[in-house]
């Protein structure tokens, strides 16, 4: 029972830092594309890699704790934090559609924050 309830904490806590990660680099990211003249047609890419950086970086921060499954918990967080991310974008929009787009930021989503998990329990073994 410990375990499952210290799974629920780190995936709660690397969802919580992927979305305040992702929201402060959102951020810059309209900053700079408001003072420069760069074209809107890199917001897509840049949506993808921030949302992959922020995943990547929070899942390497949750499984420092663990000491095995590294890849599927980071799996597990990458996914559900796009499950909710959709979830909520399509409340807002009112267009629940799946589309190509949706699938690539499933799997970016997924790719990251397995390789993240395996980035936090590599960092723990390399520590000791």
């Amino acid at each position: 029972m410990e375990r499952t309830n210290n799974f629920m904490i780190n995936l709660i806590t690397g969802i919580v830092i992927s979305f305040v990660l992702t929201i402060i680099l959102f951020y810059i990211l309209g900053i700079i594309l408001s003072v420069s003249n760069i074209p809107e047609k890199i917001v897509t890419p840049a949506i993808l890699i921030i949302t992959g950086v922020s995943i990547l970086i929070s899942s390497s921060i949750v499984n420092i704790k663990s000491e095995e499954k590294g890849l599927l918990k980071g799996g597990i967080i990458g996914t559900t934090y796009f499950i909710i991310l959709y979830a909520i974008s399509s409340i807002l929009l009112k267009n629940f559609e799946i589309n190509v787009y949706s699938l690539i930021m499933l799997v970016v989503t997924f790719f990251c924050g397995s390789i993240g998990g395996v980035v936090g329990i590599n960092i723990k073994s390399y520590k000791k």
